[in-house]
């Protein structure tokens, strides 16, 4: 099956001329702007930081078209207790239906006559396996003001507060 000009768009004519019949594609691209507040896929074009969709077209006899498949897409963020860089990528499994008048209530895509445009899908995909809080590592100290982090052999002690500014606080009562 050969491509679209669009890195998503897949021409679905030999589908068309055999219903009920599986072709397997993998399309891949950059998907400028998808971020949450924490994480976001970079869209600087290099072929490393590509989403990538391996995904199985199905045209049913009805005429609605199913993709069933993975995708995977690097991200990138900062950790939620140290603030330092993460990177990581992120899959997501899919089985999703195309057809010619979508559900208005987003249950299914758009379908062209000779062409499917698989973007809205993987960018809906992408957005909803991006970790919402990462880490850098599963056991990150951060900046945690219950636990302060102390360098083993510093003279600080544990029942001192990190930064001075929060010293006041401590004296706070709720009564």
């Amino acid at each position: 099956m050969t491509r679209g000009a669009a890195p998503f768009v897949v021409p679905i004519a030999e589908l068309r001329r055999t219903p009920a019949t599986q072709h397997h594609v993998e399309v891949r691209g950059s998907l400028p702007g998808l971020a949450l507040s924490s994480a976001h896929v970079p869209d600087d074009g290099v072929a490393d930081n590509d989403v990538i969709a391996s995904l199985t077209l199905e045209l049913l006899v009805d005429g609605r078209l199913t993709a069933t498949g993975t995708i995977r897409a690097p991200w990138q963020g900062s950790c939620r207790r140290c603030l330092g860089d993460v990177r990581g990528v992120a899959e997501a499994a899919v089985r999703e239906v195309f057809e010619s008048h979508p559900d208005p209530d987003g249950e299914t895509y758009r379908l062209e006559q000779d062409r499917v445009d698989l973007e809205p899908m993987i960018r809906d995909a992408t957005l909803l396996a991006l970790p919402l809080a990462p880490l850098c590592r599963p056991d990150c100290p951060g900046p945690d003001p219950e636990h302060p982090v102390v360098v083993e052999g510093s003279e600080e002690r544990r029942d001192t507060p990190v930064d001075p500014r929060w010293a006041s606080l401590r004296d706070l009562r709720f009564d």
